[in-house]
């Protein structure tokens, strides 16, 4: 077996505390706003209330527990999981499309991290109204979301040591909160049975409209998949099974509450004039400001495990040139552990917008959910092709398939009813990010279409010449350039242009080095080919989509390997400095394109490529994308000339002298 299905599938007690703090902050803080959404300002209803419990549990079993437990965390990328691994894992089958649902999940999932921190710690923070009905959380949540992401640059190592246990005493919480009032009324448990949920569906005519609330009980599910590399299937699994106890105690501890108040509003409930919270109605008094507290840490907690999954997101986008290249910063020696400044301010800025345009956790609600359940679609359809390539039955793959896309249809088409209600908001920054994806895969897939590639045998001879010619100035002793070139018999034509023609450029030694992202997230293998004895050199790297490519750090490392193995030799070629001894030096060189006026576009390319070359402005430079070191890079630059204009018509006029 290999490691990393080892770690899956390890089980131990610090592994079930762990994931209690990564995986569940999102889903388990769901009771704070759900019963509280689906009651809203009407009186209370017992065949509501039961209808809601029943759809809650079976979306939490159906959604939670079928789709993600046990069907979808089969789907590891080599004990990875997430929507672009699913997508890594499919995208064998070179089926067309596959990209589409990739980009719309990934950018569902990145919205739902801009909406989720907002609601999560408004709900919590808004408990504080029971003792002052006029105070205003707006300041207080974009505070307690200024420092939360501002200690994102420090890592979470050591407060993720705290997110374990703090998570079992939420959970520990909603078990006992929902558990007591429980005991004195346990006819509520009929609400178990799903004839009470089709009925609400089918029959009353609030069903439909409750069913996008409902939905919000499962908006973390995705997070399951998504953290499996940092925790292991296993452990997921079973703790998941606590889990979703305490979570459905607490549900059914809400209604029992709710059902005994029927006729009543919330706001009738509460202690003061603004709408009452059945999770806090739950707590006796004296408990109240100590719920408050561990309610707003588990928050804060299902923030921090969004924000670290957006990172991970756009670090995985960024290797499938779904993204353009940022900086990427790895704040403490934890495995996956990453920071990336700006989407790490981005993030925040669209969390500042979302609080101050809704204001309210209950206006947030319908913003909530759209975005997810797009994710949760999309989830669905490359899980039906990951079934197909690994040859489920046909007739599974088919039940499958019908029941989670009519299940999320359903919630997708209640979903829509809250569009005009704040639902565009989070369709509004998906679609900004699906944009920017779709626009930065398909201009690169343009660029890499037009690329003109050469044989290097065409030029063994003229390279040897050229390194041996004493009268053209030496540019470096180590003269290397980064390469797309797939196969390693070939180069790009830009590159023999640059060595031969843009300035000729002697050196010792020339090496190619080519970056190849494989479909495995955390490889890190080379290979080396001697294309001329002691002139030219290809390094090939085979990185996972989780590595980030420092190629700086690990051509030295290939280099002293090689030198180690005899294989090369690096010392100056100038004789003082041979003469001594001395190392010398390597000079890289980048090709950076631009878009040449000499090209006849259709006007989408035009308008793609415009839009590629604006946001390659705003993103990394190739050489600190690449991690090379600045004072040993020269960057040239270089025409794209894609389609050049046809039919130049130019008449030679003689000069009449």
């Amino acid at each position: 077996m290999s490691s990393s299905h080892k770690h899956l599938n390890k089980v131990t007690l610090g592994g079930l505390i762990v994931t209690l703090g990564i995986i569940y902050g999102d889903i388990g803080t769901s009771p704070l706003y759900v019963m509280k959404a689906i009651m809203g300002e009407l009186p209370i209803q017992e065949e509501v209330v039961l209808g809601a419990l029943s759809c809650i549990f079976w979306t939490l079993t159906l959604q939670t527990t079928v789709k993600y437990v046990i069907l979808t965390l089969q789907a590891d990328n080599k004990g990875e999981g997430g929507i672009f691994s699913l997508y890594t894992l499919v995208k064998r089958l070179k089926k067309r499309g596959l990209i589409v649902p990739a980009i719309i999940g990934g950018s569902a999932l990145l919205a739902d991290g801009i909406i989720t921190p907002p609601i999560s710690v408004s709900s919590a923070i808004e408990g504080l109204r029971i003792y002052n009905p006029d105070i205003d959380t707006v300041p207080i949540v974009i505070g307690i979301l200024f420092i939360l992401f501002a200690i994102q640059r420090f890592g979470t190592k050591l407060v993720g040591k705290f997110f374990g246990p703090m998570m079992l005493i939420w959970f520990g919480m909603l078990g006992i909160l929902g558990i007591i009032p429980l005991v004195s009324n346990i006819a509520v448990l009929k609400a178990l049975n799903p004839y009470y949920a089709i009925h609400l569906l089918s029959i009353h005519h609030e069903g439909f409209y409750v069913l996008g609330f409902v939905f919000l009980c499962t908006t973390g599910a995705e997070a399951l998949y998504s953290d499996m590399g940092h925790c292991g299937r296993s452990n997921i699994r079973i703790s998941w099974g606590f889990v979703k106890s305490m979570l459905v105690l607490n549900y059914f501890g809400q209604g029992t509450y709710l059902i005994s108040h029927s006729g009543k509003t919330l706001s009738q409930l509460s202690h003061n004039s603004n709408p009452g919270n059945p999770f806090y109605l739950l707590m006796p008094d004296w408990f109240v400001p100590v719920g408050i507290a561990i309610a707003t840490s588990a928050a804060v907690i299902a923030s921090q495990a969004l924000i670290s999954g957006s990172f991970t997101l756009i670090s995985e986008a960024m290797r499938l040139n779904f993204w353009p290249k940022v900086s990427v910063k790895f704040p403490t020696e934890l495995r996956g552990q990453l920071y990336i400044p700006s989407v790490n301010w981005l993030l925040f800025l669209g969390c500042v917008f979302v609080v101050l345009h809704f204001r309210e956790s209950g206006n947030m609600e319908a913003a909530y959910g759209l975005a997810i359940v797009l994710c949760m679609i999309m989830t669905t359809t490359l899980l039906g092709y990951y079934m197909v390539m690994k040859r489920y039955n046909p007739i599974l793959i088919l039940f499958t398939v019908m029941v989670y896309f009519s299940i999320e249809i359903s919630f997708f088409i209640a979903n829509i009813s809250k569009f005009t209600h704040g639902g565009y908001v989070s369709l509004i920054i998906a679609g900004l990010l699906s944009t920017i994806m779709a626009v930065w895969f398909t201009a690169k897939k343009i660029r890499s279409e037009y690329t003109e590639f050469t044989k290097i045998d065409n030029y063994k001879s003229v390279l040897a010449d050229l390194s041996n010619d004493k009268s053209i100035p030496k540019y470096a002793t180590h003269l290397v350039y980064l390469t797309n070139a797939q196969f390693s018999d070939e180069i790009e034509s830009k590159i023999i242009y640059s060595i031969l023609q843009k300035r000729p450029k002697r050196a010792d030694i020339y090496w190619f080095v080519h970056v190849n992202v494989v479909d495995e997230p955390y490889r890190m293998d080379y290979r080396v080919r001697e294309i001329m004895k002691d002139d030219v050199i290809r390094v090939d790297f085979y990185l996972g989509f989780r590595v980030a490519p420092r190629v700086n750090l690990m051509f030295k490392n290939v280099v002293k390997d090689m030198v180690k193995n005899g294989e090369v030799d690096i010392t100056s070629r100038y004789e003082s400095l041979n003469r001594n001894n001395v190392i010398g030096d390597f000079k890289f060189v980048i090709i950076e394109k631009f878009l040449s006026y000499d090209n006849d576009l259709p006007w989408y390319e035009r308008i793609i490529l415009d839009i590629y070359f604006i946001l390659k402005k705003v993103s990394l430079t190739e050489g600190r994308a690449f991690g090379l070191d600045n004072s040993s890079v020269k960057v040239e630059q270089f025409p794209i000339v894609i389609h050049p204009p046809e039919d130049l018509h130019l008449t030679r006029v003689d000069d009449p002298n």
